[in-house]
């Protein structure tokens, strides 16, 4: 896939098939847009593009809402988008300029001169320039002047999956793992480096590895889950604590930390991607070390069967 960030002097060369949004976790809603793309190639030959933002629209627009939680950052986003077969990806600069660019210009400037649209699919409720003023209306008034076709995702087809970014959130935070995944059609996951923790987990038979992700990334709520650790390219599974660790630290910042089974090597400032499969329980406050390691054993042992089990 072709990644496009540096978006001021670009100009795609062959006909694509647009679609554009945030597309915050490529859950099965944008899944089905995506789909519907691939389906135009196989018919015209022309490559399939996705116009995403970075920053996301509501940080720029209403930056008073600093509790924004993103699904997906633009990295991990673009991994998504690569796997399910997107040609191009371009990441456009979200700005207050940008945001007041009248939508006559949006289209001839960006859709047209700069994505060569030929064809572009969006969603019923799809908005864009100046005072989201530009709507399926207005396209398709330029795209018979312009010579591009718009196709809409109706309401029905896109209401019949019921899925929403919001609702993926609120389903994480809630710590229903298995109901985020089922929206997103994949598990949760989230790109980390390796960080330097206070390795009292070696003292109990339990060493961690202290993983540090972007502050805007969603994380699950508070709690010991069953994961897999991919480093390197290879996948390990292992538990992992989401909390401040009342038993045995005074400090009251979450930390997200993971132990591995049968892993013993040095990832120290490596980068490393976290998937969630299983939330075990919640996160307590026991009375000692003895009553921790007791609990840390049970763990481990759940951890162990759902592998024997998949």
């Amino acid at each position: 896939m072709l990644v496009i960030e540096n978006t001021e002097y670009f100009r795609i060369e062959k006909p694509t098939i647009v679609t554009i949004g945030t597309f915050d976790g490529v859950h099965l809603g944008h899944q089905k847009i995506l789909q519907r793309l691939s389906e135009i190639k196989a018919e015209t030959g022309f490559q399939t593009l996705v116009l995403t933002f970075e920053p996301h629209p509501r940080k720029v627009l209403f930056p008073e809402q600093r509790d924004l939680r993103l699904l997906t950052m633009v990295d991990e986003k673009l991994d998504l988008l690569r796997s399910f077969g997107v040609d191009v990806a371009v990441v456009y600069p979200f700005s207050r300029q940008f945001s007041e660019l009248a939508s006559d210009v949006y289209i001839r400037e960006i859709l047209c001169f700069q994505l060569k649209t030929r064809k572009l699919v969006i969603g019923y409720d799809h908005r864009f320039g100046k005072g989201r003023t530009g709507d399926i209306r207005v396209l398709r008034e330029a795209a018979t002047e312009d010579g591009f076709e718009v196709e809409e995702i109706s309401a029905r087809d896109i209401d019949s999956i019921a899925i929403s970014s919001t609702k993926i959130r609120k389903a994480l935070e809630e710590g229903k793992l298995d109901l985020a995944a089922e929206f997103l059609g994949h598990p949760y996951f989230l790109n980390a480096q390796v960080i330097q923790g206070k390795q009292l987990g070696r003292s109990i038979g339990y060493p961690t590895a202290n993983l540090k992700t972007a502050k805007e990334k969603l994380i699950p709520r508070n709690g010991v889950y069953f994961v897999r650790l991919e480093v390197e390219g290879n996948w390990h599974y292992g538990m992992l604590n989401i909390g401040t660790n009342p038993t045995t630290d005074r400090d009251d910042s979450v930390k997200i930390e993971v132990h591995l089974f049968d892993f013993d090597r040095d990832i120290y400032f490596r980068s490393v991607r976290l998937q969630f499969i299983r939330r075990l329980r919640d996160e307590k406050n026991f009375k000692g070390l003895e009553e921790l390691t007791a609990a840390l054993d049970e763990d481990k042992e759940n951890c162990l069967q759902l592998i024997n089990a998949r």
